[in-house]
């Protein structure tokens, strides 16, 4: 009998499914190879990095059309390390990556709900487009997590940060915002905006805790523009009172469809102790057949007297053969050096964790070969 009505369940199920016009698809990114890193700590390391060129995710989108346009959607997204299958952030966190449902509608926009990304991440490296060459930061197209900001700037003392700074500008979207709300907008000829907001949760204290976030894109052929804010106050920080606060603005411009030319610039701040980094990069991706692209670019960062005036250069470089618009080889080349105020400033290129993860000297450099896959 409890078979019986298990099935019955079932097929009521898909059939309304079907009478609703739902769909679901299943999605992943996978990414491996390895990595060759010059110094870590005063020694040279070879080591299997996977998630670089982009994170090794699985996940879950759907939508059910409720007629006049208007649809729910969902998300759910799992990280996970390749070489173990272990949960990232922790073990057992599935769907930590994303998690949201909403309602969207061609004239009025998208409203969802639940742990997702903000604008720094949504208007900077996708251009707010969710187009792999509509975005403005080169780490999309062939730089991959290495090309993401760290840098000699731990003291800025980002919370449950792996490293204090890495990702400090939130463009690569290592950090999501759970409990929080989001608005994107239909198309506009060319011009989309959203706004973000994430709970505190903080009984009798509306502003604790809490996190905003606002982005526009404009693109118009060849050309587009984008900006960001984001702050995320964290309760570490006077109760919940300060945070970190971001700001970018990106442009890029397509040569032709040959070359994808590429400016960023970002600011982030430590409201509370007021440590500060200005990031800017230039790059360009050249698409040189249909199997073959080269992509490069320089970024300076640059921290204030609070962070000693700690500053970093870095290059990074990639070459990529594509078997299909889904799988590629590459690889791929990565050099920072670092000074500052105290003669022991020490280099520290994105993705390279641990409590000897830095360089010992002013320089760090990394060789890598990967494959990656879509699905």
């Amino acid at each position: 009998m409890r078979r019986t009505t298990v099935a019955l369940a079932a097929m009521s199920f898909v059939a309304a499914s079907a009478h609703a016009q739902s769909s679901v698809t299943m999605f992943g990114f996978l990414d491996a190879g390895i990595t060759y890193v010059s110094n870590q700590g005063g020694h040279g390391n070879a080591r299997l990095d996977t998630g670089v060129w982009a994170p090794n995710l699985f996940g879950l989108k759907g939508a059910e059309d409720l007629g006049g346009g208007t649809k729910a959607i969902f998300m759910l997204e799992s990280q996970f390390e390749l070489a173990d299958g272990a949960s990232i952030p922790n073990p057992g966190s599935i769907f930590a990556r994303q998690a949201w449902v909403g309602l969207s509608d061609p004239n009025l926009g998208d409203m969802t709900a639940g742990n997702q990304h903000d604008f720094m991440w949504e208007s900077l490296l996708f251009g707010g487009f969710h187009d792999q060459n509509a975005g403005f930061d080169g780490s999309l197209l062939y730089g991959g997590f290495y090309n993401f900001r760290q840098g000699p700037f731990a003291a800025l003392g980002i919370p449950n940060n792996p490293t204090g700074s890495s990702d400090f500008d939130r463009v690569a979207g290592s950090s999501r915002v759970s409990n929080s709300v989001k608005y994107r907008s239909p198309n506009f000829s060319g011009f989309t905006f959203g706004a973000l907001y994430g709970f505190g949760q903080v009984a009798g204290d509306f502003s604790s805790g809490n996190t905003v976030s606002f982005g526009a894109n404009y693109s118009h052929g060849p050309f587009a523009v984008g900006a960001a804010y984001t702050e995320v106050k964290y309760p570490q920080m006077n109760n919940g009172h300060d945070g970190i606060r971001n700001y970018g603005v990106g442009a890029h411009y397509n040569f032709g469809g040959l070359v994808l030319a590429n400016l960023l610039y970002t600011n982030t701040e430590n409201t509370l102790t007021g440590a500060r980094i200005d990031v800017g990069q230039i790059g360009a991706n050249w698409f040189i057949s249909n199997a073959w692209t080269l992509g490069a670019n320089y970024e300076y960062m640059k921290g204030n007297a609070t962070l000693q005036n700690n500053k970093a250069h870095q290059i990074t470089s990639s070459l990529m053969y594509w078997f299909s618009r889904r799988t590629a080889v590459y690889v791929e080349g990565v050099y920072q050096y670092a000074s500052g105020d105290n003669p022991a400033t020490g280099a520290w290129i994105n993705g390279l964790f641990g409590s000897n993860a830095a360089s010992s000297g002013h320089s760090q450099a990394i060789g890598r070969v990967g494959m990656t896959t879509t699905f």
